[in-house]
């Protein structure tokens, strides 16, 4: 056992507890010392900021580089999640603090919601129970007969590792899957029947669009008017990776001209959000939905433990496959 006691610092107001970070922590340094703080940390970072040997944050908690500079003796911070764009990790490289996320650890919850999403959008069972109530029965229900999923094109934007997972299961339901990725040459074949496109082509082509791409300055507002005029009108947008990927003013004109059919986001610029009256909370035509796409025992359960040994692994001075900023 180390004889050191190291500090672990835990910063999060999404979980209940932390049962499984302690045990993990305990059973390697039986006399670890753990801190907990919500999002408005200020005071914890000037209490013990200085003597903290690595921090389990939440995807959510601000992490700038005016927090980064103040950790002294700091090894590692690990993010519960697969984003990272609240940590400043260039002034973490500076520091030589390495970032770590928790990749592909929820890519069938990812894909599950994604063919949800899309079975949901050619027959939404949650409105037909109203047409009996109108009196309407079969045919009558319809305002407009929708094509079957197999004739149905799916535009994947970002091919990694929950993309290609996507791109697996809307193959098996039988659909054509098309994906655009600037790491990956327009008009190859991958995983043999997915076809790599230019992103102005994909969008002129699927009836789906499934985004799965890190939210950088390149893939800031990356779906924004000029986007939304290429798509088809029966075209649903379908959002789980971060919210500013997306203009969300142009999905709400977009939306509500019917230059598309519509959206289903289970991510919005500002989350959790402050107001709920913001325009895309209220418009017809666009489902939002918690952040809950990820969510499982299953993966809760992978990423609490892979989070917790990612920032055990920084703290010995090792570098985990999760790393962020360091090749």
């Amino acid at each position: 056992m180390d004889e050191k006691a190291p500090l672990f610092w835990i910063i999060d107001e999404e979980w209940t507890d932390y049962e499984l970070e302690k045990e993990i922590i305990y059973k390697n340094f039986s006399k670890a010392i753990i801190k907990h703080s919500n999002y408005d940390y200020k005071d914890d970072l000037k209490k013990f900021g200085k003597k903290v040997d690595a921090i389990i944050a939440q995807v959510y908690a601000e992490i700038p580089n005016s927090t980064i500079d103040y950790l002294e003796s700091c090894k590692g911070i690990a993010i519960f999640g697969g984003g990272y764009d609240k940590v400043d990790i260039l002034e973490a490289r500076k520091n030589n603090i390495p970032v770590t996320n928790v990749k592909n650890y929820c890519k069938e919850d990812i894909a599950e919601y994604v063919l949800n999403s899309i079975l949901f959008s050619l027959k939404p069972l949650n409105t037909f129970f109203n047409q009996i109530k109108k009196g309407n029965w079969g045919y009558q229900t319809l305002d407009k007969l929708p094509s079957r999923v197999n004739n149905q094109t799916l535009l994947i934007i970002g091919f990694g590792r929950i993309g290609s997972y996507v791109a697996e299961k809307a193959l098996k339901i039988g659909m054509k899957v098309i994906a655009f990725d600037p790491k990956l040459e327009a008009g190859q074949m991958i995983k043999k029947e997915v076809q790599v496109v230019g992103l102005e082509e994909g969008l002129r082509k699927a009836n789906f669009i499934s985004i799965h791409c890190n939210l950088t300055k390149k893939t800031e507002n990356l779906i924004d008017k000029y986007q939304f005029s290429l798509m088809k009108k029966d075209c649903v947008l379908i959002n789980t990776s971060r919210g500013k990927v997306i203009n969300e003013d142009e999905l709400i004109k977009a939306v509500k001209l019917k230059r598309i059919k519509g959206a289903i986001l289970d991510v919005i610029a500002e989350e959790p959000p402050r107001n709920l009256d913001l325009p895309i909370l209220q418009t017809k035509g666009i489902i939002v939905t918690p952040h809950i796409s990820y969510l499982s025992s299953e993966s809760i359960t992978e990423l609490k433990k892979r989070a917790t040994e990612n920032a055990i692994a920084m703290y010995k001075g090792e570098f985990p496959n999760d790393v962020v900023n360091f090749k």
